[in-house]
This record gives C-alpha cells, structure tokens and sequence, in this order.
C-alpha cells in the first residue's frame, strides 16, 4: 500500500466526472487499498478515486473509525437506487477541502447498489451519517463538491481561502 497526493480545490480534476469501473481486478484492488491507507492518514472518514486523480467511480469510507474500530467499506461504481423525501443536516467537510466546514442538508436515508472489493454485487440500505458520507462522496464521482451547496458568497470566500493557502505552500523556498 502506498500513501496517494490528495487533491484540493481549486482544482480542476475534481470536477471532473468520473467513468464507470469494467471490473474489478488486483488493480483496482491495490488502488482502494491505497485510498484507504491515504484516507487514514489524513486523517478522514471517506474518499473518492477523483481525490487522489483517479477518474473512476470508485469510494472508499470509514465512519466507525472515529470510535477506534475500522470498519473499511468498498464502494465500485455505486448507484443510488432511492433516496428518503426527509432530509437531516450535518457538518461536513472534506479532505479535498480542507480546514473548511458547513452545514449540509441531504435525504437522510438512502438504498444503493454497488460492486464491494471482490466485485460482487451488494445493496444497503444506509441511514444517518453513513447515507450522508456515502451521497457526499457520490457527489465527487459526479464533480461535485460540498461547497457547491453553499451560497455564491460562502463558496467564493472558501476558494479565496484555499487559493491562498496553495500559493504560500508553492511559495516556499528552499
């Protein structure tokens, strides 16, 4: 396993829309076990290929990690099958945004269907927190980031902020 570069906005490989996996082979494999040691490390509770700039719908997560039991979870070319008409709101955040927070409303219960790390096929049906960071990182397959449920004015300060962030890192001399 090796750890992967996170990307972080602004940055535009992260809007892009990610494509769908053929299969699921030792490639594929060696690319979530790479997702899952780099998402510990972060430390966090998902993430998307399109995060370390792989454009495949794949998402690996762990929202059990937080109380100190792993509980990997593999998700390959997941589909969203329903979506509950109630919404809940939670703070989220996002390793490709770092240090920035909101409060975000989103169905909260939904049913999907996906491929796990064997390639085989499952459903759950996830509520609470788990339907939250399984439809946040959806959202990255389709380009989408948290911020974009913000207001213009939120969004644009939270840019702002991590493009200034970026350009005192690169400034850095050695």
């Amino acid at each position: 396993m090796a750890l992967r570069e996170i990307l972080t906005e602004p940055n535009i490989k992260l809007r892009e829309k990610s494509s769908a996996v053929d299969k699921v082979d030792k490639d594929l494999q060696k690319l979530m076990d790479d997702m899952l040691e780099t998402m510990y490390a972060a430390p966090g509770i998902g993430l998307a290929a399109i995060q370390v700039g792989v454009p495949k719908r794949v998402i690996v997560m762990d929202i059990g990690q937080k109380e100190g039991q792993k509980n990997p979870m593999y998700f390959v070319n997941p589909q969203i099958i329903t979506k509950s008409k109630i919404n809940s709101i939670y703070e989220e955040g996002c390793l490709s945004v770092p240090g920035q927070f909101a409060e975000i409303e989103r169905p909260d219960k939904c049913h999907i269907r996906f491929l796990d790390y064997y390639g085989q096929t499952k459903e759950i049906k996830a509520e609470g927190m788990l339907a939250t960071c399984i439809q946040h990182e959806m959202d990255h397959l389709e380009g989408i980031l948290f911020i974009d449920y913000l207001s213009k004015l939120k969004k644009s300060m939270i840019v702002k902020k991590l493009s200034k962030q970026k350009r005192a890192i690169e400034r850095i001399v050695v």
